[in-house]
């Protein structure tokens, strides 16, 4: 069935649920694992008077950023590690994170895109959007919602 499982993660408890069900998933199907985690690219923002965030800020923030990415790739990757499963890793900066969720999979090579839902409705649904729903309309493989 699948071979290669993406788990996309964002290290909040709901991601961290999936990534567990992912993990068993690819251990009973014999499949390899990749973890990633995707950093959404700033961009500079100015005003009248010049910049009120500097490129030099910027790249401080994304350093920030992909390191706590390495580290939820990493959290994942421990798991895998325990239930024998083989595992890699990416973590990227993307112009949006499902953007990046499918670019990763594509590149990979992945047969199936694994993650989880919010289940946000509603208000906080239209601010926040949805990752999980854009991934699942401009994805051309599968995708395995974990709820």
């Amino acid at each position: 069935m699948f071979k290669h499982i993406l788990i996309a993660t964002d290290g909040s408890p709901a991601s961290n649920k999936a990534a567990k069900a992912g993990i068993a998933l690819a251990g009973a199907l014999g499949a390899k694992v990749t973890a990633y985690c995707a950093v959404e690219q700033l961009q500079a923002i100015y005003a009248d008077e010049g910049y009120m965030m500097d490129q030099k800020m910027i790249d401080g923030f994304e350093e920030s950023a992909l390191t706590a990415g390495q580290k939820r790739a990493d959290a994942i990757g421990k798991m895998a590690k325990a239930a024998s499963v083989p595992f890699s890793s990416v973590v990227t900066k993307a112009n949006t994170p499902y953007e990046g969720i499918i670019a990763a999979a594509k590149k990979r090579k992945c047969d199936v895109i694994f993650m989880a839902s919010h289940g946000r409705r509603g208000l906080s649904k239209l601010i926040m959007g949805s990752v999980t729903q854009k991934v699942l309309t401009h994805s051309r493989i599968p995708v395995v919602v974990y709820r």
